[in-house]
């Protein structure tokens, strides 16, 4: 039976079209792949297939009625009656159905078992599905693959971080035909060697956001913590001390002051990470010697950070525009005007707060628009098109930079504010000056690591330069070591 054509409309008798209107591929003579199953994995599975030129035969318990499902180049026959035309089978059938399978040992002896299959949790069963697998079938090759892959993605084809897909087997070639596969379908294979790590592959599309958690934890804390600390401030002390109703600015004056506050301080946060790696290398100098597990992994949770940094931002913006809106507001104003108007006072034009506004609105949409770039470039479509410099320039110089002028946004929005003593209410600080605490301590840092001497012992380590051996040489006992004992790593 030969395959489909894509390019354009059929010009042979054997040539027919896939399901929803899609045109196949013409045959190009591989081998022909064999699909256990005909769920919806199966489907999408054998669409793809057919896609690249691959001619697909699908066992199934009831073929007549799974034959409905499947396009017309595709054999639908019974499970023996596939296996024997086909040497690597995909099992695309759960865990609970392997044990069906064990009268058809005979016939997949010697084949390469793909086992596609996860879970509902994780760790769900002391060994993984595919050593299972690999215990029912000892005769034959299994290779654990593709079920991070989902039937969409199979169908509409691999996009951008869609596209990788782990593969390990306790067979050597059974591994790399099945690498070399899975770059045919347009995936990137990426070899975990053993199939002791099939437990962990099937452990990976059941992991919801585990980067995420962490940034999520501490954004959530400092949102709360600072809501709090601008409710009492702002609310409850004018009604305990003046009896003063402000209540009406919980949803939008006291959140929209919480934002800022947080989108800095986790802006801080992405940069103090790598302030105190660097610290780290200087103070035992060498870049050899591991990170705590805790400074590891705030490492490892950075572009989270800068992501919900960004998100406060924009959300601070979005409320900022929506307070002229507000119907409180406009009474203010209305009384501003009359009281002005009460007091004979012609003109009110304020040349240093006029400035000052004009300042802040400026530096606020240039520290934005850096934070947006931030953002994007972090997307991997748009990250895997620059080379490392260039993304280690955004992310880090611009970032920086983002920092810097966030900074003077918050500065000139507190002018003089931080020295008068009616801000500081129930002797607490304005939110601003605990907003300037943290940046300005990483600005401070950074500023101390662009230091020359500093830099450029930094710059040393980073290259491979240590100071036991700098220390080993100027004294001369560097110990010495026979060919025969050095191992290479």
């Amino acid at each position: 039976m030969e395959a489909l054509s894509m390019l354009g409309s059929p010009k042979a008798r054997h040539e027919t079209f896939l399901p929803n209107g899609m045109n196949g591929v013409k045959a190009t003579g591989r081998v022909p792949i064999g699909v256990i199953g005909s769920g919806d994995f199966a489907k999408s599975l054998t669409i793809r297939l057919v896609r690249c030129g691959y001619h697909v035969v699908i066992g199934s318990r009831n073929p007549k009625f799974a034959s409905e499902f499947f396009p017309h180049v595709v054999d639908v026959t019974h499970h023996e009656d596939a296996l024997t035309k086909a040497s690597v089978v995909f099992v695309a059938v759960h865990r609970e159905h392997y044990a069906s399978l064990r009268g058809l040992r005979p016939l997949l002896a010697g084949k390469i078992l793909i086992d596609v299959s996860n879970n509902t949790r994780i760790n769900q069963f002391p060994e993984s599905n595919a050593e299972y697998l690999a215990s029912l079938f000892p005769d034959s090759q299994v290779v654990k693959g593709f079920n991070v892959v989902s039937a969409w993605t199979l169908q509409g084809g691999p996009k951008d971080a869609s596209r990788q897909v782990y593969i390990c087997s306790n067979h050597i070639q059974a591994r790399r035909q099945v690498i070399e596969l899975a770059r045919q379908l347009d995936f990137i294979p990426v070899d975990l060697g053993a199939l002791s790590s099939a437990r962990e592959i099937e452990n990976l599309p059941l992991r919801l956001f585990a980067l995420w958690r962490g940034p999520v934890v501490v954004a959530v804390s400092l949102a709360t913590f600072f809501f709090l600390y601008s409710f009492v401030r702002d609310v409850i002390h004018p009604f305990a001390r003046n009896q003063q109703s402000d209540f009406y600015k919980i949803p939008i004056e006291i959140v929209n002051q919480t934002l800022p506050v947080v989108a800095m301080t986790l802006l801080s946060l992405v940069y103090l990470a790598g302030l105190l790696a660097a610290a780290h290398q200087l103070y035992y100098g060498t870049k050899y010697r591991r990170f705590p597990e805790w400074l590891e992994t705030w490492l490892q949770c950075r572009k989270q950070l800068g992501l919900l940094s960004f998100f406060f931002a924009a959300v601070h913006v979005a409320y900022s525009l929506c307070l002229p809106m507000r119907r409180s507001e406009r009474y203010l104003f209305l009384n501003m005007a009359y009281q002005q108007v009460h007091a004979n006072i012609e003109n009110s034009w304020n040349e240093e707060e006029v400035w000052r506004i004009e300042m802040y609105i400026s530096f606020g949409i240039m520290s934005l628009g850096l934070l947006s770039l931030l953002a994007v470039t972090s997307i991997p479509s748009v990250s895997s098109a620059l080379n490392w410099r260039e993304f280690s320039f955004i992310q880090s110089t611009l970032g920086y930079v983002a920092l810097l002028i966030s900074t003077f946004h918050v500065l000139i929005y507190g002018w003089k504010r931080a020295f008068e003593e009616e801000y500081y209410r129930f002797y607490t600080p304005p939110n601003f000056v605990l907003a300037l605490v943290l940046p300005c301590i990483v600005i401070l840092g950074k500023s101390v690591l662009l230091c020359p001497c500093v830099s450029r012992k930094l710059r040393s380590i980073k290259r491979g330069w240590e100071r036991s051996q700098f220390e080993e040489d100027a004294t001369g006992t560097a110990q010495q070591f026979s060919p025969q004992r050095v191992t290479v790593m």
